[in-house]
């Protein structure tokens, strides 16, 4: 697989989206260092720089305080768009789907089921024993007795794998039962995210780069599993980190070092130099 420097035409980037775990974050969680100078010159620069995660929009902005207010974030994997502190896009799941998703998931024993509700989360009470695992992502969670008791606005359904075997439970119930009817994608070996067909990363980038005015051979998308794969096909110049799952290699046409070897943060750079910009 080429590396990212045989891409030759990074000055033309105009949007980037970006996935979170394992790909801009370490595997300690921690972003590169100097970020917050290089989102501001990228924006100097006229390149928005777009978190792109299966994180919900409240957490997803939290963990970048100082540029929240300015910045676009696809969240829930494509279910919630947020641009300048507004938002731009959401798609709403029937509760008769997200209900059979939570009765399957509980008789299966894949793991937790987690309604997502924009800022807040509805996870069944045997839940609890994982709350620590699942505080990393939803900070306002309620628990319930019966998710079938729920009838609220949400834009994502999402399953908890404590095996961290998340792929199989993929392919031997969940995309069988939903594939159809739904969006299905493993984000992670810890997680399996549903949401309406049609919504995704590359979706939500499109979305975006529709709202800004900007050509989707304009931009460029970062990631490195299974619920970036619709965003690399989408994005103009496509990337991915090379501790990537090995499946992605097919979805994207440059490879970044690692997550913890910062790939995301010398891509930056190499946008920046091909600009003739530099950090402040």
């Amino acid at each position: 697989m080429r590396a990212y420097t045989a891409d030759t035409d990074l000055a033309s980037i105009r949007l980037i989206a970006c996935d979170m775990d394992r790909t801009l974050l370490a595997d300690d969680k921690s972003q590169p260092p100097h970020m917050a100078e290089r989102i501001d010159a990228l924006a100097a620069a006229g390149v928005p720089f777009c978190p792109a995660s299966g994180r919900p929009g409240p957490t997803l902005r939290e963990m970048f305080p100082e540029h929240a207010a300015q910045m676009a974030f696809i969240a829930d994997n494509g279910g919630a768009i947020t641009y300048r502190d507004e938002l731009i896009y959401k798609s709403l799941l029937d509760p008769a789907l997200y209900h059979e998703l939570a009765r399957t998931t509980i008789a299966s024993g894949a793991g937790v089921p987690v309604l997502c509700a924009f800022d807040r989360a509805y996870v069944p009470t045997f839940g609890r024993a994982h709350h620590d695992a699942l505080a990393v992502y939803y900070h306002d969670i309620i628990y319930v007795e019966d998710l079938a008791e729920v009838t609220v606005e949400a834009n994502k359904f999402t399953v908890l794998v404590p095996t961290n075997d998340s792929k199989r439970w993929y392919d031997e119930v969940f995309a069988p039962a939903f594939g159809d009817a739904l969006s299905v994608a493993c984000a992670g070996i810890e997680w399996i995210d549903f949401m309406n067909v049609g919504v995704n990363k590359g979706a939500g980038l499109a979305h975006l780069a529709e709202l800004l005015g900007i050509d989707m051979a304009d931009t460029a998308a970062v990631g490195d599993t299974y619920n970036d794969t619709e965003m690399l096909d989408a994005a103009g110049h496509s990337f991915i980190v090379s501790n990537a799952t090995p499946d992605m290699r097919e979805h994207a046409a440059f490879e970044l070092p690692s997550n913890n070897d910062r790939g995301v943060a010398v891509l930056i750079d190499a946008i920046l130099a091909a600009k003739g910009a530099h950090l402040g």
